[in-house]
């Protein structure tokens, strides 16, 4: 891995945001196995531009997330890439936990009562940083969540796998766009834990690899070329 110039570790059931620069990219580590990664991503020249779940699986003909899938805005350009995985599995369908469905399963818990223990909700959380911003609810999109695998029955029905990641495993996005990043560490909705889930999460933020013509990420689907090409229209006299 190259040389990590930022290293931040994210609670277990905490929220955090930040601007990264395209040319960038950053490992992200499951520190004690079972994590849940939840993010959602915006321009931050044009907050109205902002991550396309539909869109990012419609294209690379996927229901998951892993090495070689791009993450696109809704304006067909892409964010980020997922240029390393050996976890193999990100969802990118079911949401957030919310305040309702968090007591529901865990039972209700307030800042008064448990201080910086309390059991907070995904989109709570996501609604704290996207105040920062000046966006609310209506800015919400589908996030993904990373680390995280859900499957289904012969009904439809969706069910958590349980761990699908373990300690020490990581994936690796390389940002291709200047990106506002909007993360929380909060359980998956789906999730039937009997205790309240906080697993940390490491960052370490390094320098990525310029774009080649071999690029794994750019190659993976045809699909890819064009969002890459649509980042190259949108900073068309910036590069030398």
């Amino acid at each position: 891995m190259a040389e990590v110039f930022y290293s931040f570790d994210v609670p277990g059931a905490s929220h955090w945001s930040f601007k990264i620069r395209r040319g960038n990219q950053i490992r992200f580590t499951d520190l004690e196995g079972g994590a849940n990664l939840a993010m959602l991503f915006y321009n931050p020249e044009n907050l109205l531009e902002k991550y396309n779940a539909p869109d990012t699986l419609k294209c690379q003909h996927t229901f998951k997330l892993t090495k070689g899938n791009c993450l696109y805005s809704d304006m067909g350009r892409i964010f980020c890439a997922i240029v390393d995985d050996d976890i193999g599995w990100h969802e990118t369908v079911c949401g957030n936990t919310t305040k309702a469905s968090t007591a529901q399963q865990w039972g209700k818990s307030s800042y008064q009562q448990a201080r910086n223990d309390r059991q907070q909700n995904g989109y709570d959380c996501f609604l704290v940083e996207l105040a920062k911003y000046g966006l609310g609810a209506k800015d919400m999109a589908a996030n993904v969540n990373f680390f995280s695998k859900v499957k289904t029955d012969a009904e439809g029905n969706m069910s958590l796998s349980e761990h699908n990641s373990k300690a020490g495993q990581h994936f690796t996005l390389r940002f291709d766009m200047d990106t506002l990043v909007m993360l929380h560490t909060c359980p998956h909705p789906l999730s039937e834990q009997p205790a309240f889930p906080r697993k940390a999460v490491r960052s370490e933020f390094t320098k990525a690899e310029a774009l080649s013509s071999d690029d794994f990420c750019l190659n993976f689907r045809p699909e890819n070329q064009r969002g890459y090409k649509n980042n190259q229209l949108y900073y068309l006299g910036l590069d030398a």
